[in-house]
């Protein structure tokens, strides 16, 4: 099914191709400047941190086999203090081994997780995607993301706990959100956006990983033009599919990722658990901090696990 002639005219808006010269590969991660690193440095205040990821367990993975080959965490021990000489009184070791999808649980997704008219970001091949990974846009091209954060908790801005399954985020709501925060988003932001929608899994309630995955509120396209707008270096958000699921305009599928990927090449991220920090920015209003979120570099990867830490 063709995308609509709505999408292609937010396409050619918000498109960054050659912004950063011909041969870049990471898009607006390029905003995050020195002088944007020393800034957020400056937020640290009381020291306190806040881990926003979700554990990497088989047993508490939040993969349900809609995406093929994206598997729990699989661990598996493969040592068990084992000697090294074969004395038991000298030094030995355990080891374990993982398999999992590395977009599984907390993840980026890197600018070669998504195509479409056979290009990625940058004007890139689709073709540069082979067997052999991203060739192009992998997620190792990313050596460090750290910035300043910025929680959007549209759902608290909304007067609500979790947001409705089929409620739409659009740009009008981070407006709302940032209002109430008191914040102004510039060049270089990791934005946050809370939905409540990681409740189900992580909430007071029983744990409910149905709920989680369908249906689920998320950010539109408005949201694209938003980010280009504020020069947002990246977002992540508290839902499995990032974007609302299913889509508004059903002739589109995950619209927002294309838009976010391919044209402007902003980083995006998934099942981040903000829970704990919402409540903390709520408590003291303070929703600005240092984020560190740097992912891991699999080399051609398009896309890695993170365990992000917002530093107040």
């Amino acid at each position: 099914m063709a995308l609509p002639e709505s999408f292609h005219e937010i396409a050619r808006r918000v498109n960054n191709w050659g912004r950063w010269g011909a041969d870049d590969e990471i898009g607006t991660i390029n905003l995050i400047t020195p002088d944007v690193v020393r800034h957020a440095a400056s937020l640290v205040k009381t020291g306190k941190t806040f881990a926003l990821g979700l554990p990497l367990s088989q047993a508490e993975g939040i993969q349900v086999g809609i995406v093929p080959g994206r598997v729990n965490p699989l661990r598996t021990m493969v040592a068990l203090n084992t000697s090294m000489t074969g004395d038991p009184l000298d030094f030995a070791t355990s080891d374990d081994v993982v398999t999992m999808g590395l977009q599984a649980a907390t993840h980026w997704d890197g600018l070669g997780h998504a195509t479409y008219a056979g290009r990625l970001y940058n004007g890139h091949g689709a073709d540069s995607i082979t067997v052999d990974g991203a060739t192009k846009c992998g997620i190792h091209k990313i050596r460090s993301l750290v910035s300043r954060g910025v929680l959007l908790d549209v759902a608290r801005a909304r007067g609500v706990d979790m947001l409705a399954p089929d409620y739409p985020v659009r740009a009008d709501d981070l407006d709302a959100a940032a209002e109430m925060a008191k914040v102004e988003i510039r060049p270089g932001d990791v934005v946050l956006v809370r939905t409540g929608q990681i409740r189900h899994i992580v909430g007071p309630e029983p744990r409910d990983l149905w709920k989680y995955v369908l249906n689920s509120p998320g950010l539109t396209v408005s949201v694209a033009e938003w980010n280009h707008r504020h020069d947002v270096a990246a977002m992540a958000n508290d839902t499995l599919t990032f974007e609302g699921f299913p889509a508004e305009d059903p002739a589109m599928v995950l619209p927002v990722h294309l838009l976010h990927l391919v044209e402007m090449g902003l980083t995006q991220g998934q099942n981040w658990n903000l829970e704990a920090l919402a409540a903390d920015c709520a408590d003291d209003g303070v929703y600005e901090f240092l984020l560190e979120a740097t992912p891991q570099p699999f080399t051609n990867a398009v896309g890695s696990p993170v365990n992000p830490v917002a530093v107040k």
